[in-house]
């Protein structure tokens, strides 16, 4: 992971760019889909963090997962001189959106680097400045139910609460239309299902059977822990041990998620750091994460390099800021064929 860049740390610390310093209009202006989104609030933190090291002169914007709010305020910068173009999209179910702030970047000739929430091929081809930096949206799906998968394995006979010879799940998607909330929902599910089945186990089996998705989304989109809370609240008032239905396994799109869902477990005595534990599996590796599971309340997490992908677009930005090609000191394995995308690896978190 740590050769994505080459020589990054060097960089940080010997690149001085020229211009104004934090508070003027020039230099990188950023845009956030919400800063309420727990992963996201890392990635800015330390993006900070690295731009300052960089002296490299910012503005963060928060488009509170609204997309024209977003739009608004990509013209705003323009406007005030804006010398590059950071973007966590909001909306990524259709290229229009990232194909509109294309188009103003395009004319007053800014380079732009998306991050995080995928635009398409098509998007990023369409200008020579653009560059999306992110990950690869079906690697998370896939790690997650490997470990899901491996970890029932190992604990099929604790996990299956009722005895009924199979474990009942419930799952949070964090968006509809984003290819990460796509991949995870079907991924996490699909390969634990694949080494159940392998090992002569039962599939999963959704704890609703009146649910056609297999899922609960945020309504909102934000991935937020407030709407697996409220799921999780809800569906415990007919799924729980006096039923002896009690769902058996939580799968979570993100750590934020995740972190709703145990509250709700909390309050019905479970993932309290007792042995009376629901497995509960995230993604992102946040901080809040980590403690949880170093706490015995929750299981396992896919870590999402919060670090690793800030200093990449920090890298990004200077190179931008400096005239330089937006992929100089970007190692080329991580950089995808035909098309300036660049993968942050994920890796599996079990705790340590």
């Amino acid at each position: 992971m740590k050769k994505i860049i080459t020589g990054i740390l060097s960089i940080m610390l010997l690149l001085n760019l020229a211009g104004c310093g934090n508070g003027k209009s020039g230099g990188a202006h950023v845009f956030y889909y919400t800063y309420s989104d727990t992963y996201i609030s890392n990635v800015r933190a330390k993006l900070g963090d690295s731009f300052n090291k960089m002296d490299i002169s910012y503005h963060d914007y928060d488009s509170n997962g609204n997309q024209t709010t977003q739009t608004e305020q990509v013209q705003t910068a323009i406007t005030k001189g804006a010398k590059a173009l950071v973007v966590n999209v909001v909306n990524t179910g259709s290229d229009d959106a990232a194909s509109g702030i294309i188009t103003q970047a395009t004319k007053a000739d800014i380079p732009v680097i998306f991050f995080n929430r995928e635009v398409s091929d098509k998007v990023v081809n369409s200008y020579k400045n653009c560059v999306f930096v992110g990950t690869d949206a079906k690697e998370a799906g896939h790690m997650q139910g490997e470990m899901i998968g491996e970890y029932l394995l190992n604990n099929y006979d604790k996990t299956d609460l009722n005895g009924d010879g199979k474990i009942s799940y419930i799952l949070f998607k964090g968006e509809e239309g984003n290819n990460e909330a796509i991949y995870r929902t079907q991924f996490a599910v699909e390969d634990a299902n694949n080494i159940l089945v392998n090992a002569g186990k039962p599939e999963l089996e959704f704890y609703d059977i009146s649910n056609p998705n297999k899922y609960l989304v945020d309504k909102n989109g934000q991935w937020s822990a407030a709407a697996a809370n409220e799921y999780m609240s809800t569906a415990l008032t007919s799924f729980n041990d006096a039923n002896n239905n009690m769902i058996e396994l939580v799968i979570c799109n993100n750590d934020g998620m995740a972190e709703g869902a145990i509250t709700a477990l909390s309050s019905v005595g479970y993932n309290t750091g007792s042995k009376k534990m629901i497995p509960v599996f995230g993604v992102d590796a946040t901080d809040a994460a980590v403690e949880l599971i170093k706490n015995n309340r929750m299981t396992g997490t896919i870590k999402q390099d919060a670090n690793l992908m800030a200093e990449t677009i920090a890298v990004i930005t200077s190179n931008a800021l400096n005239g330089k090609d937006l992929l100089d000191n970007i190692d080329k394995t991580y950089i995808d064929k035909g098309v300036a995308k660049v993968r942050i690896p994920y890796s599996k978190y079990l705790g340590q």
